[in-house]
């Protein structure tokens, strides 16, 4: 499926989060302008399972960082994350991801 057949909100962000694979990523990824990398989809797939494995959790940068730390090929940073998703890793990264829209700030 194409990502102009899901439904998004207003946002642009998907309302189903089921409707989501890495095809789909790479649309939204081009949409927003970002280049996916293996380490974006590390993230992705990081933020993917903390969303439907821990309660709707959705992590701000601090907590990616640690949580990402032993995945990382070299020091994970919060510059790293803000290399991959320049308009912020928790949102960009988790509109890519198909995850709803977080309603806090990153950061720390």
């Amino acid at each position: 499926m194409a990502l102009a057949d899901l439904d998004r909100d207003d946002h642009g962000y998907l309302t189903d989060l089921n409707t989501w694979d890495e095809d789909i990523a790479k649309e939204m990824a081009e949409e927003e302008g970002v280049a996916l990398t293996e380490d974006s989809f590390k993230l992705i797939h990081f933020l993917r399972d903390e969303y439907i494995n821990n309660n709707s959790n959705q992590p701000n940068e601090r907590n990616m960082v640690k949580g990402l730390k032993d995945e990382w090929p070299e020091k994970l940073t919060t510059k790293t994350l803000y290399a991959l998703f320049p308009k912020g890793p928790a949102k960009q990264a988790g509109k890519i991801a198909g995850l709803p829209e977080t309603k806090r700030k990153g950061g720390y």
